[in-house]
């Protein structure tokens, strides 16, 4: 069995001492905390090297957003039908805004017409078939390419057809035109959501564990070089963790800021642009979450280091931390309907699943509020839980502690 020997601490708490050197000693640890971290190289490159990606995805987006992909058919110069089929998909795509241009390839016949395929001349080859029309490529044709020239030849052959018949395409149409419809003009698209609900998981992910696994490591290292027993003769136990948690809290909530704000202009140039208002509100919503939600992981990850004697017992006191944070990162972001309505009221796991129904337009007014309520009960009682379990471990040597033993420790 382990021992624990507490370390001595006759000033331990120098509030009754010294009320007004000890009053503002919390806002003293709050800015090394900021300070230590802003000066740490593998902090700061990493920092770098995440924002230098998601700059890079932003130019990837408005790249593809310009970039007109050209594709050559190829018809006979005979198949008048043919090349008006093309010229009709080429009229479509550019309707519809795809970013796609079709060009026509005039050829003598259809042996021309297979050679410049062949050749890499032409990227399909149309062309009469047994029973329809027929469209060739290397490999499997693309799928707007089909698309497009199947209603280009529809649109030929139902207007052949018709003239045939002795009537007009528009009467053979009419009452056929089908148009969409929004209950919700504001609502969010699937494809949209899911990416929002998967960008808001990772930032919580990549926020809570990079900047709590550095408050646990920034515990431990001041206990085990025995630092703490010096600092904790001129500063109460209770405002140690108070600096420690709101300055490691402000680094986290700007890195997340910061991630955000690039994330922002990403979605400027991406295809999801529409989508920028309803983003930014859930944001908004997002960041107020997360800020509060972190008070009560820093608190958990301060302990979890206080209850480590060395660094190697950080692997053992952090893991269900980390567990509890993978969890919410791969159920929020998978959610949906019922399932995400409950995890929206969970605390940290609303941290991402109320913001993203924000964005669906799925939650009324007044359910963000009452979710924040929640964390916030939340928030505070893990501080005050977190509170008395560091006074307990901080100054005891000798072995990893349990929470149980870091509560019931004399402090």
């Amino acid at each position: 069995m382990t021992t624990l020997t507490p370390t001595p601490t006759p000033q331990r708490d120098t509030a009754a001492v010294d009320p007004d050197g000890a009053r503002g000693a919390w806002l003293l640890v709050m800015q090394r905390e900021i300070v230590v971290r802003a000066l740490n190289k593998s902090f700061v490159f990493g920092l770098v090297v995440s924002v230098g990606v998601l700059a890079a995805l932003a130019g990837f987006f408005a790249w593809q957003g310009s970039r007109v992909e050209t594709t050559t058919v190829a018809v006979s110069s005979a198949d008048t039908t043919g090349a008006a089929a093309v010229a009709t998909a080429a009229e479509l795509a550019d309707d519809q805004g795809t970013g796609d241009e079709i060009v026509v390839l005039e050829t003598a016949d259809d042996a021309a017409a297979r050679t410049a395929l062949t050749a890499g001349d032409a990227d399909a080859w149309l062309h009469p078939g047994d029973d329809g029309w027929v469209l060739t490529a290397e490999s499997t044709p693309d799928g707007t390419l089909t698309r497009l020239v199947t209603a280009g030849v529809e649109a030929q052959v139902v207007g052949a057809n018709a003239a045939a018949a002795g009537t007009s395409v528009e009467e053979l149409s009419a009452g056929s035109t089908l148009t969409t419809e929004q209950l919700d003009p504001a609502a969010t698209d699937a494809q949209t959501l899911f990416f929002a609900s998967f960008a808001l998981s990772l930032l919580f992910f990549t926020g809570a564990l990079t900047s709590g696994t550095m408050i646990a490591g920034s515990v431990v290292e001041e206990k085990q070089s025995r630092l703490v027993e010096i600092i904790a003769t001129a500063v109460p136990l209770r405002q140690l963790l108070a600096g420690k948690i709101l300055g490691n809290s402000v680094i986290a909530v700007g890195q997340t800021l910061l991630f955000a704000g690039v994330g922002l202009v990403a979605v400027t140039v991406s295809p999801i642009s529409l989508a920028l208002p309803a983003l930014s509100t859930s944001l908004v919503w997002f960041v107020l979450f997360f800020a509060v939600g972190f008070l009560a992981l820093a608190a958990l990850f301060a302990v979890a280091g206080a209850l480590a004697s060395r660094s190697e017992d950080l692997q053992h006191t952090t893991t269900p931390l980390t567990m509890v944070i993978m969890a919410v990162y791969f159920l929020t972001f998978s959610a949906s309907g019922t399932f995400q309505t409950v995890l929206s009221y969970v605390p940290l796991a609303n941290v991402v699943a109320m913001p993203t129904r924000v964005l669906a337009g799925d939650a009324a007014w007044w359910e963000p509020v009452l979710s924040m309520l929640g964390l916030v009960a939340f928030a505070v009682a893990a501080l005050l839980v977190c509170e008395r379990a560091f006074r307990g471990a901080l100054l005891q040597t000798g072995g990893r502690l349990s929470w149980k033993q870091a509560l019931r420790a004399q402090a």
